[in-house]
C-alpha cells in the first residue's frame, strides 16, 4: 500500500510497522503473526512504535477545527451534579455525588436526608490527574468502616484498605493482589472474606494470565500474611470465589465461577459453627444460581435452570435434593435481570424488550403488583435490607438523565429524590424502539435516538453501537457524548443483538462461540436497514463498539468494509487465536471457544479481524482506541490491528489508532480523559463523515 496518504490536505506518513518471520501451526493450519513483537508493550521497540503512532494520530486530530467547539460543549454538558443511587446501612445513608467536572465521583453520607453530607471518600485526591481511581466498596453493618478498593490506572489489580467513616482515618489494614472480587464483612465488623490471586511478577503482571484464585478471610488489624484461606482448588486453576454474607451473619456464600460463562457452583458455610466445613450444595455447572437470601435452612436462588428467562426457587439446604426443590416465581415471557428481597417481599427486575420492568412478589411467590416507573428506560438500585419499607432507585434514558426516586413499598408510590439539571432540551428529541430482521429472519430490536423532525433523506451522519456478548444487555441510558452527537444532527441507533441477555440465556447462547456470525450479521443487518429506511447511507454511517463490541466492529469492517464509512473499535479483542493468552483472556473461551479446540479454531479464525484484513482493500475510516495500561484486553489487540490495516488499506481514508497512557479497559477513566476521547472520537466523524456543524 501506498505509505503517504493525502486525507483533508493532511499527508499521513503511517509509522514503519516491521514484520517477523512468525508461523504458527493450528491443528495444521499455518498462521503468520508478523507484528507478535507488539504483544510485549514494554520493550523500546512498541515504547517507540505508540509514541509514533500518536505523532500521526494527534496530528490528524488536532488539525480538525471542529473539535474544539465539540470540546466545549461536552464540557459544558458534562458540568452538572450528578448522583448515584443512594444506600443505607445502620443508621447512615451513603451516596456517590460528583459536582460536574471532578474526575471521581466522591462517597458521601449523612444520617438524615435533608442534613448536611458528610464526605467518606474523596478519590480525587489519590492522585493529581485523577487516573487512581476507587473500584470497590463494603461498609460495615454499623456503619463503622468501610472497605475500599483502588486501582491504578484503569488495571484490574486493586488494593483494599479500610477507613473509618466518622473521622476519616484509615487503619493500617492493607490487602493486595486482589482482581475479579469485592469484599464482605462479617455481621460483627470485625474482619471480611475477599479473593485474591498469587503475587504476580511486577514487570508483567499486565499481560501474565490470571489463575488459581483463592479465597481469603481477613481479620481487622492484623497483616495480610495471616489472613486464613477459607478455600481454594489446586487442582481445578480456572476457578474462583465469590464469597458473600448472608444478612443476618449466619452463613458465608461462596459462587464458584470459571471464566465468564454465568453457569456457577454454590457452596457455603455456617459462620456460627467454630471451623463448620464449606457444603458443596450445587455440584454442576449447568446452570446460573444468584443467591437472593435465606429463611431459616430455605435458600432462595435466581436461576435460569430449566428457565432460560430466569425464575425464583427455593433450596432446603437440610434436603437438597432436587426433587424436593421449590419454584417460587415461574419464567414468564419477560427476562428476569436480579431480585432482592424488602419489606419481607421479592422485588423482581424484568427486561421487556430491553426495557426495565419492575414486579412485586409475596415471598410464596404471589403476585403483588407492577411497580409504575417514570416512563420507557432502564432502572437500576432497589436495594436495601428484608425488613425495609423504603428503597431507591435510579431511571435513566437515552434523553432522560439519571433521576433518583423514592420507593415506598407498602403503597408502591414513586417520589422524586434527585433529578439532575443538564443544559440541554430533551423536549428536541425523540427515542423509537424498531424491529427488524437479521440475515436468517430473527427479529432484532433496536432503539433509535435523534432531533425530532429529521428528514429520512439519508443523508443523517449515524451511529451505530453495538455489544453483542457475554450474556450483557444494552438498555436505554443517558449519555452526555451521545447528546452532544444528536445536536450536532447525528442519529444514534443502538440494535439489540444475540450474544447479549436482553431475551435470556437461548439469545446469548446464539451469539457465542460457533454461532459468533449470527451477532454480526445482525448487525450488519441493522445498518442495512438504516439505510433502506432512509435514516443515513454509507458516506454517513459510522459503527462503534468496546471490547467485545470492538470485536464486532472489527469483524464487520473487514466483512463489509463497503458498508460503512468510519469505524470506531475501543479496547477490542481483534485476535482471536492468542486472546486466551493473556491476563484473563482464556476466561472468555465460553462465549468465543477456543483456538486449542480444532472445530472452534476453524470457527474463530473465520472471523478473526486481525486475519481478514485483505491487501488492496478500502477499509472505512478508523481510529482504533486502546489503552497501554488495559489489562483487560491487552494492547496488543490494538496494536497488531492497527499495524495490519494500515498495511493492508487501500484508500484515502485514515486508518489511525490513538492509544492513552495511564488509563486501562475503561473503569475509573478521569473524566478531563474521557472529553478529550469524546472530542477527538466526534471530530474524527465530523471530518470523516462530512458533517456541517455551521
Amino acid at each position: 500500500m501506498p505509505q503517504h496518504l493525502l486525507f483533508a490536505h493532511i499527508m499521513l506518513d503511517y509509522p514503519k510497522s516491521h514484520k517477523v518471520d512468525q508461523v504458527d501451526d493450528y491443528h495444521g493450519v499455518k498462521v503468520a503473526d508478523p507484528y507478535r513483537w507488539l504483544e510485549d508493550p514494554d520493550s523500546d521497540e512498541s515504547r517507540q512504535w505508540i509514541e509514533a503512532q500518536n505523532k500521526l494520530t494527534f496530528g490528524y486530530l488536532n488539525q480538525i477545527s471542529e473539535r474544539q467547539a465539540i470540546k466545549e460543549r461536552l464540557t459544558q454538558l458534562w458540568n452538572y451534579e450528578k448522583f448515584r443511587t443512594p444506600s443505607k446501612k445502620g443508621d447512615r445513608y451513603f451516596f456517590f455525588k460528583n459536582d460536574g467536572l471532578q474526575n471521581q465521583d466522591v462517597l458521601y453520607t449523612l444520617t438524615e436526608l435533608d442534613a448536611e453530607p458528610q464526605v467518606v471518600l474523596d478519590p480525587n485526591t489519590f492522585s493529581e490527574d485523577g487516573t487512581v481511581a476507587l473500584s470497590g466498596l463494603a461498609i460495615t453493618e454499623d456503619a463503622s468502616l468501610v472497605a475500599y478498593g483502588i486501582s491504578a490506572s484503569g488495571s484490574d489489580w486493586k488494593e483494599w484498605k479500610v477507613r473509618k467513616v466518622e473521622t476519616g482515618e484509615d487503619l493500617d489494614d492493607h490487602i493486595q493482589w486482589v482482581k475479579f472480587s469485592g469484599v464482605s464483612w462479617t455481621k460483627d465488623g470485625k474482619g471480611f472474606f475477599y479473593s485474591r490471586y498469587d503475587e504476580p511478577n511486577e514487570k508483567t503482571k499486565l499481560e501474565d494470565v490470571n489463575y488459581f484464585q483463592k479465597l481469603f478471610y481477613h481479620r481487622l488489624g492484623t497483616p495480610q500474611s495471616e489472613d486464613v484461606l477459607v478455600y481454594h482448588r489446586p487442582d481445578e486453576k480456572e476457578w474462583g470465589f465469590s464469597g458473600s454474607v448472608t444478612e443476618d451473619g449466619q452463613y458465608l456464600i461462596i459462587s464458584v465461577w470459571r471464566g465468564t460463562d454465568r453457569k456457577n457452583l454454590v457452596f457455603y458455610k455456617d459462620l456460627t459453627q467454630p471451623d463448620a466445613p464449606v457444603i458443596e450444595l450445587i455440584q454442576d455447572f449447568e446452570a446460573e444460581f444468584d443467591f437472593i437470601e435465606h429463611d431459616d435452612s430455605r435458600f432462595w436462588f435466581q436461576t435460569d435452570l430449566d428457565a432460560p428467562r430466569g425464575r425464583v426457587i427455593a433450596i432446603a439446604i437440610d434436603n437438597p435434593s432436587r426433587d424436593q426443590w421449590k419454584e417460587l416465581v415461574p419464567e414468564r415471557d419477560d427476562t428476569l435481570q436480579s431480585v432482592g428481597v424488602l419489606n419481607n417481599q421479592f422485588l423482581a427486575s424484568y427486561l421487556q424488550d430491553a426495557r426495565s420492568t419492575v414486579r412485586v412478589f409475596e415471598l410464596n411467590g404471589g403476585f403483588v403488583r407492577q411497580a409504575e416507573l417514570p416512563g420507557i428506560g432502564s432502572v437500576g438500585g432497589f436495594s436495601g435490607k428484608r425488613d425495609d419499607i423504603e428503597t431507591f432507585y435510579t431511571f435513566t434514558g437515552f434523553i432522560t438523565p439519571p433521576t433518583i426516586y423514592r420507593y415506598n413499598l407498602i403503597s408502591g408510590e414513586s417520589t422524586l429524590f434527585r433529578q439532575p439539571s443538564v443544559d440541554f432540551d430533551p423536549s428536541q428529541f425523540e427515542t423509537q424502539q424498531v424491529f427488524y430482521s437479521s440475515k436468517d429472519g430473527t427479529r432484532i430490536p433496536m432503539f433509535i435516538t435523534h432531533k425530532k423532525g429529521i428528514a429520512l433523506n439519508g443523508q443523517n451522519p449515524t451511529l451505530l453501537y453495538g455489544y453483542g456478548g457475554f450474556n450483557v444487555s444494552l438498555t436505554p441510558s443517558f449519555s452526555i457524548s451521545n447528546t452532544v452527537w444528536m445536536e450536532m444532527g447525528g442519529v444514534y441507533a443502538v440494535p439489540n443483538l444475540r450474544g447479549g441477555g436482553e431475551y435470556g440465556e437461548g439469545w446469548h447462547q446464539a451469539g457465542t462461540k460457533g454461532r459468533k456470525q449470527n451477532v454480526f450479521d445482525d448487525f450488519i443487518a441493522a445498518a442495512e436497514w438504516l439505510i433502506a429506511e432512509g435514516y443515513t447511507s454509507t458516506p454517513k454511517l459510522a459503527i462503534a463498539g468496546g471490547s467485545n463490541g470492538g470485536l464486532l466492529v472489527g469483524a464487520c469492517i473487514t466483512q463489509r468494509p463497503d458498508l460503512f464509512a468510519a469505524a470506531l473499535p475501543a479496547v477490542g479483542v481483534m485476535d482471536m487465536l492468542r486472546f486466551h493468552k493473556f491476563t484473563i483472556g482464556w476466561a472468555w473461551t465460553s462465549d468465543y471457544g477456543s483456538p486449542d479446540n480444532a472445530e472452534e479454531f476453524k470457527a474463530l479464525y473465520d472471523y478473526s479481524p486481525l486475519h481478514h484484513l485483505k491487501p488492496g482493500t478500502s477499509y472505512p475510516a478508523t481510529l482504533i482506541t486502546t489503552a497501554d495500561h488495559d489489562d483487560r484486553v491487552v494492547p496488543a489487540h490494538s496494536f497488531k490491528f492497527a499495524a495490519a490495516l494500515q498495511e493492508a488499506h487501500e484508500g484515502e481514508t485514515p486508518t489511525l489508532i490513538r492509544i492513552e497512557t495511564k488509563a486501562g479497559h475503561g473503569a475509573g477513566k478521569p473524566t478531563t480523559k474521557i472529553i478529550e476521547e469524546i472530542a477527538d472520537k466526534w471530530g474524527f466523524l465530523v471530518r470523516t463523515l462530512s458533517i456541517d456543524m455551521s
